[in-house]
């Protein structure tokens, strides 16, 4: 990855799923757009800094899948690839 996120960012490859209807109609992922994101965690910034000089942990590592709020992030497109940067207190969960 040529980006390197700072404090408490991540950045994210979002994870687009075609939907079916029953009839086998395929829905444009513009319809329910009012959900969470989910993506893949590329790259992780080194932490939050706390008052006392130290950085706060990363939850989330390279690889992780991922829940986000969906209109907390940063539209960016590297190498025709789109990405998204979010602060990791809006990461909702990671997906087991």
């Amino acid at each position: 990855m040529k980006l390197q996120p700072l404090h408490d960012q991540v950045i994210i490859k979002p994870l687009t799923a075609e939907e079916k209807t029953k009839s086998g109609i395929i829905l444009p992922d513009t319809i329910n757009k009012d959900r969470p994101e989910q993506g893949e965690v590329i790259a992780v910034g080194p932490g939050r800094l706390l008052d006392n000089g130290q950085r706060a942990p990363m939850s989330v590592k390279v690889g992780d899948k991922v829940v986000f709020k969906k209109y907390s992030t940063e539209d960016l497109k590297l190498d025709d690839q789109e990405y998204v940067v979010v602060a990791e207190r809006d990461i909702l969960a990671i997906i087991n």
